[in-house]
């Protein structure tokens, strides 16, 4: 992989970039949330067993597709900068809490008479408010550290070996995701031994995810990139997660 910087890109410091400046952040930030959405929605409520030389492997379906979301935030921040992952954290992050009290509502609601999916549709979308909450932390925090680690990172490399960071920053990222989420949802419910080997078994296949998928990363990135003409590193940003937004205009 090419690491070289492009010389047709305009470095730029985050914070001078227009609030409207960018051609496909709204788009990227779409794909976010929707991944986000759809892989707690349709992944989480599944478990799935491969056969591994005999030996069953059980895992959550919806580790297919959430270390997506973390792909995307790593564009989003190499891309768009700090500020800007920050606020697509934050939007993802009210569209969870949303989800969540959708779905509590809607289970809730008493059946018409002669329907006979309350059953089914309880067991899909009824929710455990311990898992609710801690996966909610967990993003948040995780994606937070994420982001921060990526950023810091483009300062110190110059902008060069987007691997070290994309790799890097989930290294740390799911680490912090699954700290969070595992003992929060399962402690004391699941042997304290299951909770830690499912835990490390998680964070690293969410890591592997992400080397797998790196070359389509810079596929991304660099494309993205080449549209809208600038290289932004986060130079003199304020990466507190409740900072306000200050752009030029």
């Amino acid at each position: 992989m090419d690491d070289r910087t492009d010389p047709a890109l305009r470095r730029i410091d985050a914070g001078t970039v227009p609030v409207r400046g960018f051609r496909h952040f709204d788009l990227v930030m779409a794909a976010f949330v929707t991944i986000l959405l759809l892989s707690n929605i349709i992944g989480a409520g599944k478990v799935a067993a491969i056969d591994v030389a005999g030996t069953p492997f059980v895992f959550g379906a919806g580790i297919l597709f959430f270390p997506i979301s973390y792909v995307i935030g790593d564009v989003l921040t190499e891309v768009y900068g700090y500020a800007r992952a920050r606020r697509c954290i934050w939007v993802g992050f009210a569209a969870l809490s949303f989800m969540a009290f959708m779905a509590w509502a809607v289970v809730a609601m008493p059946p018409a008479p002669g329907w006979t999916g309350q059953g089914a549709y309880r067991a899909v979308f009824g929710q455990v408010p311990r898992i609710v909450f801690a996966s909610i932390a967990a993003f948040w925090a995780g994606e937070f550290v994420n982001a921060f680690v990526l950023a810091r990172m483009k300062l110190w490399t110059g902008g060069r070996a987007l691997w070290s960071r994309t790799i890097g920053s989930t290294v740390v990222g799911q680490a912090v995701d699954s700290a969070i989420f595992y003992p929060l949802a399962f402690l004391y419910v699941w042997p304290t031994q299951q909770v830690l080997g499912v835990m490390a078994t998680n964070w690293a296949m969410k890591v592997a995810w992400e080397v797998v998928l790196t070359p389509a990363t810079y596929g991304v990135v660099g494309w993205l990139k080449r549209r809208e003409g600038v290289d932004v590193f986060d130079s003199a940003t304020d990466f507190s997660p409740f900072a306000r937004e200050h752009w030029s205009r």
